[in-house]
């Protein structure tokens, strides 16, 4: 199993938007992610726009495919793109750069 750990940066004026947004995912992406192998899925957004990701998964290149192969997936990146920073034209997925794990307590 991976333990994968990502940042992204939410745009200040949209912060509470996100939060909102996160409140009521659909549960068809709900769903998408959870066939595609993203389990233990969390979000933590700091008041300053630091966004955490973290996830657990078999293959997390498979599963970040599985999803891309995903329509849900290209409707709820086409929404959430512009409430990120630094995104280079990127969807939010593409924009992912796994932390490298220098430590994990059993």
């Amino acid at each position: 199993m991976q333990r994968v750990c990502f940042l992204l940066r939410v745009r200040g004026d949209r912060i509470d938007e996100y939060r909102e947004r996160h409140r009521h995912v659909w549960q068809e992406m709900r769903t998408a992610l959870s066939a595609a192998g993203w389990r233990n899925y969390s979000l933590f957004l700091r008041e300053d726009g630091l966004l955490v990701g973290y996830l657990e998964t078999d293959d997390f290149d498979a599963a970040r495919a599985a999803m891309d192969a995903t329509d849900v997936n290209s409707r709820w990146q086409a929404e959430m793109g512009d409430f990120f920073e630094e995104l280079d034209g990127r969807s939010p997925d593409g924009a992912m750069r796994p932390l490298t794990e220098i430590f994990h307590l059993a």
